[in-house]
């Protein structure tokens, strides 16, 4: 089972934004880095785009069985079904998030507290630097 960690940043709300993400094989060991510059937009689209884009970059990898952690209680309750979504674009990610789900076997989302989140919050923070 591999472990994804992610994390949006914005300095601002909106702001200049960052993804980042961070996965890690069954071993402990990282086998990618995600950190990119999300121009300007609020902090939940960059937790949003952060999750995205570290899906995507395991589905580049062929990873079939993933824990996802993330420490935006909004996003793992939305993407699990349990929250209703009312922002429009916010909509328009979790439907492209939907969607890349279908390439893995097993994925779960664990929602959990900032400080055990650091370098997925390094990676976003840096992103915004870019």
């Amino acid at each position: 089972m591999f472990k994804i960690y992610t994390d949006g940043a914005s300095k601002g709300n909106p702001g200049p934004s960052g993804a980042g993400g961070i996965i890690y094989d069954s071993s402990g060991t990282i086998i990618a880095k995600i950190s990119e510059n999300l121009n300007t937009q609020t902090n939940n689209v960059a937790e949003y785009l952060a999750l995205k884009l570290t899906l995507e970059r395991a589905i580049e990898l062929n990873l079939k069985c993933v824990e996802v952690f993330m420490d935006s209680k909004l996003v793992v309750e939305q993407i699990q079904g349990r929250w209703k979504i009312k922002n429009e674009h916010l909509k328009e990610i979790h439907t492209q998030i939907q969607s890349l789900l279908f390439n893995f076997e097993q994925i779960s989302f664990t929602h959990i507290y900032r400080h055990f989140n650091k370098i997925a919050d390094n990676l976003a923070n840096q992103g915004i630097s870019m």
